[in-house]
């Protein structure tokens, strides 16, 4: 079912219109009074039949509306333009909104890719472009997007880690959020316009670990987390020592060699590798 513009014209021409048929009805039915000719009589029926036909075409559209018409059981179009129109009588219409619409996904348990269950969810910003698909495509368009948004939500979740601290994937759901964002909005679409609906937007909202699990997890991110800044002490410690003791080699301070040197680097990152502060130890030589 595709979108079609209906036959229309302007609400206050139809109201002319029906002034005149009122008019010739109203004489129709005087010069029935008085000459009691049976003609007059059908011309005012026929108007007021007209009459009636002419009130049930008057529909009123407001702005970012659509209003879908039928005929006995037959698709006949849409009109979408703001205003007081006169169109096809005795339809059926219904009424669909083109605005803007969002809504929040409740909170789904999914596994990510590695099998871990996290808690995700969405807000989905929409909008309706093709209001004949959205009326007879689909039994309720807004049911329709919730329920597939939920899938379409399930499934990127399933797509993706939640997390990349051991960066063996490009894309995790916490730390690319505006690149999942992109692949969910993708997703949704194909999903929906079956129902005539665009997706503006779709991203994540809420993400967290499930509560079995959140403590575990937590755990490992923060041993990850020690693991990487004691990697980057280690880092700072090597190449301090190793300029000091180029340094001192260098400019002749004192002469070292390969024990002594082992025993300034031991003690040198000791010192500024540990976490407590260091007890310094003066050497003064030895007493007789």
């Amino acid at each position: 079912m595709k979108e079609r513009n209906l036959f229309k014209i302007n609400g206050f021409i139809g109201i002319v219109l029906l002034l005149l048929v009122g008019a010739v009805a109203l004489f129709g039915f005087r010069q029935f009074i008085f000459t009691g000719n049976f003609l007059f009589l059908f011309i005012t029926g026929l108007c007021a039949l007209i009459l009636l036909l002419l009130l049930s075409g008057f529909t009123i559209i407001q702005p970012n509306q659509a209003k879908v018409f039928t005929l006995f059981g037959s698709y006949l179009g849409v009109i979408k333009q703001e205003g007081f129109w006169l169109t096809i009588p005795l339809t059926i219409r219904k009424t669909v909104s083109l605005r803007v619409i969002n809504f929040n996904s409740d909170k789904l348990k999914v596994n990510d890719l590695e099998g871990n269950p996290i808690e995700i969810a969405a807000v989905v910003v929409y909008k309706v472009v093709d209001s004949a698909k959205a009326v007879f495509d689909v039994e309720n368009y807004k049911d329709f997007v919730h329920t597939q948004s939920e899938t379409g939500l399930r499934h990127i979740a399933s797509q993706y880690p939640y997390d990349n601290m051991s960066n063996d994937y490009e894309i995790s759901l916490r730390q690319h959020s505006d690149e999942v964002a992109e692949e969910l909005t993708k997703d949704l679409q194909k999903r929906l316009e079956l129902a005539g609906v665009e997706v503006i937007e779709a991203r994540i909202m809420h993400l967290a670990y499930s509560s079995e699990i959140a403590h575990a997890m937590l755990q490992r991110q923060q041993a990850r987390a020690v693991l990487a800044a004691r990697k980057v002490i280690v880092d700072g410690a090597v190449s301090m020592v190793k300029s000091a003791i180029d340094q001192l080699s260098k400019e002749g301070i004192v002469e070292l060699d390969e024990e002594k040197k082992a025993q300034m680097v031991n003690n040198l990152m000791v010192s500024i590798v540990s976490e407590k502060g260091s007890q310094p130890v003066i050497n003064t030589g030895t007493i007789y």
